[in-house]
């Protein structure tokens, strides 16, 4: 019997990999997403998906879609590290995932959950893995404290009530479909129009976007229920990614580096602007500056054994990233 999934956040950036993704794999595939969501990732595949409509915060909406499904793939996620009213990162991210639990228990349903690796404990100079367990106070800004509290709540779920459920915990991903862009994707369209000044000294661990939905089927496959497994990609320090980007991009290297320290008092400056009076996304914030502080360096190591999960090599994921973000924003 083909498996029916529902896919929430199916139109975002890793939402839509994954949603390709299982339509290829044969799955039937059930989507749930807002009424005014741009389903410009899922265009050619929209006949072959059954589309519901609803809101993480409204519950009782969630209740059909996963009543009709057999795993429930959640993935939407309010993936801003900043924003003018920070209550809506809480309310997508923390009470939509208890909405999500809730009505996943009711219907006895298999629960994917999408984390992230902002949950997991950074030491200086250390690799975190599945065990590096973090406290609250360690959370730095709305998102990761929001995914922090969520994820508190899935585990809670599957140890108390026994809900079926396993939590993947994705790195950094690049690639095709981020048309937002993510921050990450900004940070790449930001080199290829020539627009970023100067760097700081940190580190990420970047994977492909489509290595990263992978994850989440092998997860289903071959996971245990309860467990956590990262699904990420190769560490790098940024100026290293950057200068791929720009290699890639055939644009000018990033050349001016700047100590985190001389740049937070810019930082306060544009989001008292952002917030106050230009009413707008700013690129460089308090929070932005004190997550650059430590390198964010995983292991998958566990996914890698567990899994048998497979991530391609960094340089082919930044090179897929840089030629559709070319393309799509039309830099060519």
């Amino acid at each position: 019997m083909v498996k029916k999934i529902l896919i929430t956040g199916a139109n975002g950036f890793l939402g839509s990999a994954i949603t390709k993704l299982g339509i290829k794999k044969g799955y039937k595939v059930s989507i749930l997403v807002r009424k005014n969501s741009n389903l410009i990732n899922l265009k050619p595949f929209l006949s072959k998906l059954k589309v519901y409509y609803g809101n993480l915060e409204d519950i009782e909406s969630l209740n059909q879609p996963i009543k009709d499904n057999d795993v429930i793939f959640h993935v939407a996620a309010d993936y801003r590290l900043w924003s003018r009213k920070p209550a809506e990162i809480y309310a997508a991210n923390v009470l939509g995932t208890e909405n999500i639990a809730l009505k996943t228990l009711t219907h006895n349903k298999i629960l994917i959950y999408t984390s992230s690796v902002a949950t997991l404990k950074l030491k200086k100079d250390f690799i975190s893995d599945e065990n590096s367990e973090a406290k609250f106070d360690d959370m730095v800004g709305d998102y990761k404290k929001s995914k922090f509290l969520a994820e508190k709540i899935i585990s809670s779920f599957i140890k108390k009530k026994k809900l079926k459920g396993i939590i993947v915990n994705p790195s950094t991903p690049i690639g095709e479909g981020d048309i937002k862009p993510t921050p990450t994707g900004k940070i790449i369209l930001d080199v290829l129009k020539k627009e970023m000044p100067a760097y700081v000294d940190t580190g990420l661990n970047f994977v492909h976007v489509e290595d990263v939905a992978e994850g989440h089927f092998l997860a289903l496959k071959y996971g245990k229920i309860g467990e956590k497994y990262i699904l990420g990609g190769e560490n790098l320090n940024f100026k290293d990614f950057i200068d791929l980007v720009s290699e890639i991009g055939k644009v000018p290297k990033v050349k001016f580096k700047i100590n985190q320290k001389y740049l937070y008092f810019f930082a306060l400056i544009n989001e008292i602007f952002a917030r106050y009076i230009f009413h707008y996304n700013p690129s460089l914030t308090l929070d932005g500056l004190r997550m650059s502080e430590k390198k964010m360096f995983f292991s998958s190591e566990k996914a890698k054994k567990l899994l048998r999960y497979r991530p391609r090599n960094v340089k082919n994921a930044i090179k897929d990233s840089v030629n559709w973000t070319k393309e799509y924003f039309e830099l060519n």
